[in-house]
C-alpha cells in the first residue's frame, strides 16, 4: 500500500479552456495504474476546448449542471450525480452552463504505450456552446 498526498488546486491554462477552471489532481496515473482522476471546477460559462482521449473519458458531475457536446452537434445537460462516458477518440467538450458553477470528477486512462492521454484541439465557439441541449 502507498499513501499519496493530493496536489494543490491549480488554475488551468487558457490554451485548453475558456473561462476560469480549477483542477485538483486526485490520482496521477503513475505506477502500475494508468488511471488519472481530477476534480475540475468550472465557473459559469467556462468550458474546455474540443478534445479527445485515446482510451475515452468518464465524467461524474459532483455539483451544478454540466454541458457536454460532441461534433455531431449534440449537447447534453448532466446534473450532480450523473455520469457521462465519452468513447475513445470522440471529439467532445464539457463545461458549466452560463449561469451555474459546475464540478466533476474527470477520469481517464493513458494508453499502455504511455504518452499524453488527451489530444487538445480548438476552442468551442459561442455558437457551439449555446446549442440547445437535452437532459441525459
Amino acid at each position: 500500500m502507498e499513501l499519496k498526498h493530493v496536489n494543490a488546486t491549480v488554475k488551468t491554462t487558457a490554451t485548453a479552456f475558456t473561462g476560469d477552471v480549477y483542477m485538483t489532481p486526485i490520482v496521477n496515473g503513475t505506477g502500475p495504474s494508468r488511471m488519472t482522476v481530477a476534480l475540475v471546477r468550472f465557473t459559469p460559462g467556462a468550458r474546455t476546448n474540443w478534445h479527445s482521449h485515446a482510451v475515452g473519458q468518464t465524467l461524474h458531475v459532483t455539483e451544478g449542471v454540466a454541458l457536454v457536446g460532441t461534433r455531431d452537434g449534440t449537447v447534453v445537460r448532466a446534473r450532480a450525480g450523473d455520469t457521462v462516458i465519452c468513447p475513445p477518440g470522440e471529439d467532445h467538450w464539457h463545461g458549466a452552463t452560463e449561469d451555474t458553477f459546475m464540478s466533476h470528477l474527470a477520469m481517464l486512462e493513458a494508453e499502455p504505450a504511455g504518452g499524453d492521454p488527451t489530444t487538445w484541439l480548438e476552442p468551442v465557439t459561442d455558437e457551439q456552446y449555446k446549442t440547445p441541449h437535452q437532459a441525459i
